[in-house]
């Protein structure tokens, strides 16, 4: 296999390591995609985040020459731990991740990282921010950008979307449907629920029975779509904003 093209998405896992030396000269940003296994209502899938947070991630590399790391399916998931499906990760297991992960690119040779979320859980972030944050303190010639493709796409809550929507609603469907609809199911639920913000709690389920807040029944594909372009197009002018680098 020959080191990829120009406007090619170049997947690491594919590379072999003659091809990822030559390409770590030409100092390319390197893309670490993060999800989870994860309750997303009656009618999305388990890995809903990871689809989101990959796809998000293939388009942003093929903008900037950027090496897409092997996705992380896992995360740390405290509001949904108890539905069926659910696989949470400690905090301490996902910070030691996210620490690893961006200590050892950067031996590699690799200065500018970005690691992209698809689960927005404020102990997950927390967990990855912190771990990357030690990485950095260690090796001071890393820049590492740490987000949730949602702390972009809940802007256009209030605008497109209903305010009153979130994990499994109208817009996360709407992106499912955009991404994968094969992997929708027909049920269009409407969750109007969601546990009291701030609280620290042993049952979160209980005040989030459905799993979802939101009404997905007017979620569509189009509006998927239109969501991800908004998201790569804000994430395009950050990452050359925080890196100095230009699309290609």
């Amino acid at each position: 296999m020959s080191a990829k093209s120009r406007n090619e998405l170049v997947l690491m896992e594919e590379l072999t390591s003659d091809e990822f030396a030559r390409l770590v000269k030409r100092k390319p940003l390197v893309i670490v995609p993060v999800g989870s296994v994860e309750e997303h209502g009656s009618h999305l899938p388990l890995c809903t985040d990871s689809f989101q947070a990959e796809e998000i991630c293939r388009r942003i590399a093929l903008e900037f020459n950027a090496i897409v790391c092997p996705p992380i399916r896992y995360g740390e998931c405290r509001t949904t731990r108890n539905f069926p499906g659910t696989i949470s990760l400690s905090s301490e297991t996902v910070q030691g991740l996210a620490y690893d992960i961006v200590s050892e690119l950067g031996r590699n040779g690799i200065d500018k990282i970005l690691v992209l979320t698809g689960h927005a859980g404020s102990g997950h972030m927390a967990a990855i921010r912190l771990g990357a944050q030690r990485a950095v303190e260690k090796n001071p010639r890393l820049r590492v950008m740490v987000l949730s493709d949602y702390d972009i796409a809940y802007e256009l809550l209030g605008k497109e979307f209903p305010k009153k929507d979130g994990h499994g609603g109208e817009l996360e469907t709407s992106r499912i449907l955009g991404i994968r609809p094969d992997l929708v199911g027909r049920s269009r639920p409407n969750g109007k629920t969601r546990p009291p913000e701030f609280m620290v709690l042993p049952d979160p389920e209980k005040y989030f029975p459905d799993g979802i807040y939101g009404d997905t029944s007017r979620a569509s594909g189009k509006k998927g779509k239109t969501v991800d372009n908004y998201v790569v197009g804000r994430l395009c002018e950050l990452i050359s904003r925080n890196f100095g680098i230009t699309r290609v």
